[in-house]
């Protein structure tokens, strides 16, 4: 939460009010849901008409508390939640088939995580005011990008979001940077307005709806461009055909460019390296191929 500050108003705080109403005494009238603070009152805050009000709500206390901590700028993980780390059974999958593929795709698990190292210790020598990772928060790739954050030593970002199925976030975000989101378009935005850098692992719908968003607002000039990478050379030239939507007009040829396809951390952090003319960084364990 952020830190106390000193108040510079004489007028009694809300925080003061609410103690307070708690201990009126208990009648119909101060019992009724009517009698309660607004803010405290949560059918009244979750009702259909207080949709705008949450929305607010939800960017504003994961800005001040980013804020708080001097976060200017990120560097994004996209990726799916099914691949599993290498040696670990794949979780997900309903056939045998798909079970070997994601434990085949644990390449990218390790590829996220080293990359989030490279971004972290960058991160570190910047005072964790610029670069720090952001992930979903959840399994599979976002692990592996909070993981390496960690395994530098290196506060890292997670933006969760309620499911319907549980989802705790992953041990490796740092307590006080786990953020939980009703809205994804709220998370969204959180993800995408302090980006410097965008990287994309194989992932599902999600992994995709996250990579079309970026490249439809830097397509439209709507953010300016940054690094997209897209990890994985073999996953994507199977899964999106770019140059048929050249071919078909619906892009123009330049739009392929806004996309840099790598299959190694190294090779990706020297795009965002290149890019941002940022000193070159050894990771200790990361061979030059990786």
């Amino acid at each position: 939460m952020p830190t106390k500050r000193r108040r510079h108003s004489p007028l009694r705080s809300s925080v003061e009010d609410i103690s307070a109403s708690r201990r009126v005494p208990k009648t119909a009238q101060s019992s009724s849901s009517a009698y309660k603070l607004a803010f405290t009152d949560e059918v009244f805050m979750t009702s259909e008409d207080l949709r705008g009000v949450r929305f607010q709500l939800e960017y504003m206390k994961t800005e001040m508390q980013l804020k708080e901590r001097n976060v200017r700028s990120t560097v994004v993980l996209f990726g799916g939640a099914r691949i599993p780390p290498p040696g670990k059974p794949a979780w997900a999958g309903r056939t045998p088939e798909q079970k070997r593929n994601l434990e085949a795709a644990s390449i990218y698990y390790e590829e996220a995580r080293h990359f989030a190292q490279y971004a972290s210790l960058t991160s570190k020598a910047l005072n964790y005011r610029d670069f720090m990772v952001v992930t979903g928060g959840g399994p599979g790739v976002m692990e592996a990008g909070n993981r390496g954050a960690a395994d530098v030593g290196a506060p890292s970002i997670g933006l969760n979001v309620v499911l319907p199925h549980e989802q705790a976030p992953n041990a490796y975000v740092t307590p006080e940077l786990s953020f939980l989101f009703h809205y994804f378009a709220t998370r969204k935005i959180h993800f995408l307005l302090r980006a410097r850098a965008i990287a994309i692992f194989p992932g599902g719908f999600g992994t995709m709806d996250e990579l079309f968003e970026a490249l439809t607002l830097i397509q439209t000039g709507r953010m300016e461009r940054i690094p997209l990478l897209l990890f994985g050379s073999a996953f994507w030239s199977r899964v999106i055909n770019f140059e048929a939507l050249v071919e078909a007009g619906t892009i123009a040829p330049e739009d392929v460019g806004l996309l840099s396809v790598v299959d190694t951390a190294r090779d990706g952090w020297n795009v965002i390296r290149d890019h941002y003319n940022l000193p070159e960084i050894e990771v200790p364990g990361v061979r030059a191929g990786s």
